[in-house]
């Protein structure tokens, strides 16, 4: 036989003289516990140091910068001066001022570089990229001053998924989908800290994008953080440099999202472009650089090596190539300083009729 159903039950319950106040106690319980028992329960896949992927009602906030009073090691962040600082520069996100750039000077005293950019994009600027002085190109051994780059698209580029549809696995970039001819520089590790290079950045208004590495930069953030205020994000590049591929989750975890704490603690931003060292990573690598908040990891297709440049394929630059360099001096350069160097990649992106753009502008 059936059970009577909880309306059938109160009525017998009334008529066979219980207490009214007690029925009505009795269904309001009943009523409560059902609506618990028919909310779904949201599966987890995972704690941080278990299986990788969260559930997917994380996947807004995990990707989200922390908040200003919730870094994400869990301490206040060191107070640093706003990105702004540099010119023409409000943060990874941000415009120039008024939405303009300060007019970088007249560049027709020196040979016309080959074009860049496209007709489409006519004068516009970028509105991230730094500017450099007017003719600083001189003293930095250019021919031509490096050309703004033109303006980034209204809507990033759609980049080919690394794998499966699914939360939490980046992209890997290594060429950036543009008909511009812009390409993109990055500079990794933090071995070479050349005061000299900070001035060359400066004066050129030379974008590019570090990938930092903790255990060569030391106590010597600083530095960098002159860098950033140019308007140069600096990224992920893990703790030790190691090669990811084959590590536990746990270990990757590690290396990736410790890096991103101290990026957070030192400069107040968490970093969103991720670069195995070496290029050399796994699927767990993808796992777990996506769940320590990293948007899109960057590989390269060209690599500025002591003696010029070298292609992953081909023998020349295409648009939207991304080039590795390092921050390097004359012990692993063979005698060269780091502007020398700077200056010689340059000037083969020019000789190609390139310029250089942001790359944070278009992934």
């Amino acid at each position: 036989m059936r059970a009577p159903g909880p309306k059938i039950a109160y009525v017998m319950m009334i008529k066979t003289g219980f207490p009214r106040c007690l029925v009505l106690v009795g269904a309001a319980a009943v009523l409560t516990a059902c609506g618990s028992l028919g909310a779904a329960t949201e599966p987890h896949t995972g704690s941080r140091h278990g299986v990788p992927m969260p559930p997917a009602s994380l996947a807004s906030r995990l990707d989200d910068p922390p908040s200003p009073s919730q870094p994400p090691s869990g301490q206040e962040p060191e107070r640093r001066p706003p990105a702004s600082s540099g010119p023409g520069y409000e943060g990874y996100e941000g415009e120039a001022r008024d939405g303009a750039f300060p007019d970088a000077g007249d560049a027709s005293a020196s040979a016309s570089p080959p074009a860049a950019g496209t007709s489409g994009t006519g004068s516009a600027l970028s509105r991230s990229a730094p500017v450099g002085a007017s003719d600083a190109y001189r003293r930095w051994g250019l021919d031509w001053p490096l050309e703004r780059p033109p303006a980034p698209p209204a809507v990033k580029p759609a980049l080919g998924r690394s794998g499966p549809q699914q939360w939490g696995l980046p992209p890997i970039v290594r060429q950036v989908p543009t008909d511009q001819r812009v390409v993109f520089v990055t500079i990794d590790d933090g071995i070479e800290k050349d005061p000299r290079f900070v001035e060359q950045a400066r004066e050129l208004g030379l974008p590019f994008t570090a990938f930092l590495t903790d255990n060569v930069i030391g106590d010597h953030y600083d530095y960098f953080d002159q860098l950033r205020r140019l308007g140069n994000p600096m990224e992920n590049h893990t703790l030790t440099h190691p090669s990811l591929a084959g590590m536990s989750y746990d270990d990757q975890v590690r290396e990736i999202c410790g890096q991103r704490d101290i990026l957070w603690n030192r400069f107040g931003q968490q970093p969103r472009l991720f670069r195995p060292p070496f290029g050399e990573y796994d699927e767990t690598t993808l796992q777990a650089a996506g769940f320590c908040g990293a948007r899109t990891v960057v590989l390269w297709r060209a690599e500025m090596e002591t003696h010029g440049l070298a292609y992953r394929s081909g023998d020349h630059l295409l648009p939207g190539d991304i080039i590795l360099a390092h921050f390097r001096g004359p012990e692993q350069l063979e005698g060269q300083s780091m502007t020398e160097w700077i200056t010689a990649l340059v000037r083969a992106i020019q000789a190609q009729g390139f310029t250089i753009g942001r790359l944070e502008d278009y992934v």
